[in-house]
């Protein structure tokens, strides 16, 4: 995630040198969490946050127990590791469920922080899980609001209620609260206004609707490339109204990421999603235990399952690992693949998911997204024929393969060497995997499961 890359690889250098030394001495930690503290500060942490977090870390660092240990320099990497998740709060904070629905979330926000979308992507979030959610139109000021709300709503496939922009937002909340009683809708989500700064009239609009229908969930939107200022404003709101979670959006912008390590500790008030992508389904659940993870590269393997469960069909996966065994693989099956790869989003964040891939190994990588469309066109380009039998490829072919994908012979030459590649190094381990089984068979590996 490139939120945290520059941190990260920070992080990771410093921790680097520990791990690097037998023994550390109380001089070791001191100089470590100098580094880390330069660090976080870089990231545009809340200097207070800084600061205790660092006595927190060093106070248990340079114990006898991690001093004294014969991996010194993991214990440290643990300890901060467990600060950093309890820093962001601890475990994942879920919406508040109305006991008797519909339950009721009231989106709040300074205007551009990316509310509206946010509310649709909301919406997408919850129908996934099962829920029956209706969009409500409560700006009335910003022009296009309520047009932006509903072509949103289109996009994802849920009903979005508005009454114009001559209504009082009060009254548009309360008819849509009765309107989701009586059409079957378990989740209202309101997108109220927001303004370019924090002022009276607006946070009298909000405290009116929530007076009114006293909402289960008042969830704060702010804009993660804010920095230090995406905090005030949490802090602001949180005073005026009482919030009960946070939002992050744009965090897969080039951002420092201060905000989401500063939210929890300044304003007690949980991080419960993400907004990691433009597109309607890029707003995941928080999770500061797989966020501190990827902090300190070690990975984020729990989300790159559920990333691949909700992008792969199961009964597909099945056929493609019996097709890799057989060595039946085909370019038709690769494209397929690619397709359902490209579901998972963007290359760079599924790598930064891998165990040990940090900030630094993925700079050296330079992933490029448009090499998978090029590899994708290339494909498509071909016949059925050719797909499923690529030795048939010939000069000619290529050439016409080439035009119709808009590459070069040379790109075309290259993916059918990669391919082969691809087929050999299967075929490798498709053999690895007979011959482990027969030796288990044979009980050389006694339990061992392949």
């Amino acid at each position: 995630m490139a939120v945290f890359s520059s941190l990260s690889e920070k992080l990771q250098n410093t921790f680097k040198k520990l791990k690097g030394k037998g023994k550390l001495s109380e001089k070791d930690v001191k100089e470590a969490m100098r580094e880390v503290r330069m660090a976080l500060l870089e990231a545009d942490v809340n200097y207070k946050v800084v600061k205790d977090f660092v006595n927190k870390v060093k106070e248990r660092a340079v114990g006898a127990e991690v001093l004294k240990s014969l991996t010194p320099g993991q214990q440290v990497i643990k300890i901060v590791h467990e600060e950093l998740i309890d820093l962001m709060g601890g475990t994942n904070s879920s919406i508040n469920i109305a006991s008797k629905p519909p339950t009721i979330i009231m989106m709040v926000g300074l205007q551009g922080a990316g509310k509206t979308t946010t509310a649709g992507k909301l919406g997408a979030n919850l129908k996934k899980k099962g829920r029956r959610p209706l969009l409500v139109a409560c700006d009335v000021y910003r022009p296009a609001a309520i047009h932006q709300l509903e072509v949103v709503g289109s996009q994802i496939d849920i009903p979005v209620f508005s009454m114009g922009d001559r209504q009082n937002p009060v009254n548009i909340a309360k008819a849509a609260v009765s309107h989701a009683e009586n059409h079957g809708n378990d989740t209202v989500i309101l997108d109220t206004a927001g303004r370019l700064h924090i002022n009276e009239e607006l946070m009298d609009e909000l405290k009116n609707i929530k007076a009114e229908v006293k909402p289960h969930e008042i969830l704060l939107v702010v804009d993660a490339m804010t920095g230090q200022d995406a905090v005030n404003v949490a802090e602001q709101f949180n005073e005026a109204l009482g919030i009960d979670g946070a939002v992050l959006t744009k965090l897969d912008g080039d951002t420092r990421g201060g905000a989401a390590l500063s939210v929890k500790a300044v304003t007690g008030c949980p991080i419960k999603y993400i907004g990691v992508g433009e597109k309607l389904d890029a707003l995941e659940d928080f999770h500061p235990d797989r966020m501190a993870s990827r902090i300190l590269g070690m990975g984020d393997v729990l989300t790159l399952i559920e990333k691949a469960q909700e992008a792969f069909d199961a009964e597909k996966a099945k056929e493609m690992e019996q097709k890799i065994r057989r060595q039946q693989f085909t370019l038709e099956d690769f494209l397929e693949q690619l397709e359902q790869m490209k579901n998972m989003g963007p290359i760079e964040d599924i790598l930064g998911m891998i165990p040990g891939v940090g900030g630094k190994q993925l700079k050296n990588m330079q992933v490029d997204e448009k090499e998978l469309v090029r590899v994708q066109a290339i494909i498509q380009s071909m016949t059925p024929k050719e797909r499923t039998n690529p030795e048939i490829i010939n000069g000619s072919r290529k050439k016409r393969i080439a035009v119709g994908s808009g590459t070069r012979v040379q790109d075309v030459n290259r993916l059918l060497k990669q391919f082969n590649e691809a087929k050999k190094m299967m075929r490798h381990f498709s053999d690895m995997a007979g011959r482990k089984s027969r030796r288990r068979a044979k009980g050389f590996f006694g339990k061992i499961g392949f």
